[in-house]
């Protein structure tokens, strides 16, 4: 099953010379249920695109799972107004996941939306060991990198992208969503698919750095988060704890180390420029 993650629509533009009517495409927003043993677990408003992805990362990223081979099936079923992904767990991590099932609803600008427990939302993430360094030039070569693989910002300009970045191989997996938490998670899934260590790169964002988005970057183990809009005080706070670098506010050849500048060196090898 498959729908078209953008659509066409007629609207009138007013520019200074005048108005018009013409076309114009629009992202596609669609409610996404994440079922697990048959029971809603999560519904968030995304893209409806690489859905698979999605529900392997957001299965990892919310420590549902703790490695791919511990789903057993995906099914992603048409449900009319929108989409639900049935996810079979195997036993011993279905066993684990109905001992601390919970029920969220995340909208697009909410990750945390429907928590029960004020401990879930502050849950600790996992400590980043990855010695990988990264030179300026990779940093600000990343991000304009990433705009290269975004197809559906380009159409729509209303998409946030989420990319992994190695200094050897340029930008080895991107994907895209409405939802900025959506795109990180359906990154995870890729890398998880493909194999791909979290230690081997860095996690490139297009939106700003809140909690969640930190958590979801050290579930997957890359040593950096680097994010063209600002990030949050809580953000900073959980990345430093973490072992995590941060670098924000990308602009050109210009951004900001928030925490561990000591993976950012000058003589660290130079990208490869995709």
């Amino acid at each position: 099953m498959t729908r078209p993650p953008i659509t066409s629509v007629s609207r009138y533009a007013q520019r200074r010379d005048g108005s018009a009517q013409a076309d114009r495409f629009v992202p596609e927003e669609v409610p996404i249920a994440l079922s697990y043993a048959g029971t809603t677990h999560a519904v968030m408003m995304g893209s409806p695109a690489d859905l698979h992805d999605f529900a392997l990362g957001f299965s990892l990223t919310e420590g549902i799972i703790a490695s791919v081979d511990e789903i057993d099936t995906i099914e992603v079923e048409d449900a009319g107004a929108g989409i639900d992904i049935q996810i079979r767990l195997k036993d011993q991590a279905n066993t684990r996941f109905q001992a601390r099932r919970r029920r969220l609803a995340g909208p697009v600008g909410c990750g945390l939306c429907g928590i029960e427990s004020i401990d879930e939302a502050m849950r600790s993430v996992p400590h980043t060991h990855g010695t990988l360094q990264l030179s300026p030039l990779a940093i600000t070569d990343a991000v304009r990198a990433l705009s290269d693989h975004q197809a559906l910002h380009k159409k729509t300009g209303a998409v946030h992208a989420a990319g992994f970045f190695q200094q050897a191989n340029g930008i080895r997996a991107a994907r895209e969503d409405v939802g900025r938490h959506n795109a990180l998670d359906k990154l995870a899934g890729a890398l998880a698919a493909q194999g791909v260590a979290g230690s081997s790169g860095a996690v490139i964002v297009t939106s700003r750095v809140s909690v969640e988005m930190v958590q979801k970057t050290a579930a997957i183990g890359a040593p950096f988060i680097i994010a063209v809009s600002a990030p949050t005080a809580l953000a900073i706070r959980t990345a430093e704890e973490a072992g995590l670098t941060l670098i924000a506010l990308v602009r050109g050849d210009e951004y900001d180390v928030f925490t561990h500048p000591e993976r950012v060196a000058e003589n660290a090898a130079e990208p490869v420029r995709a």
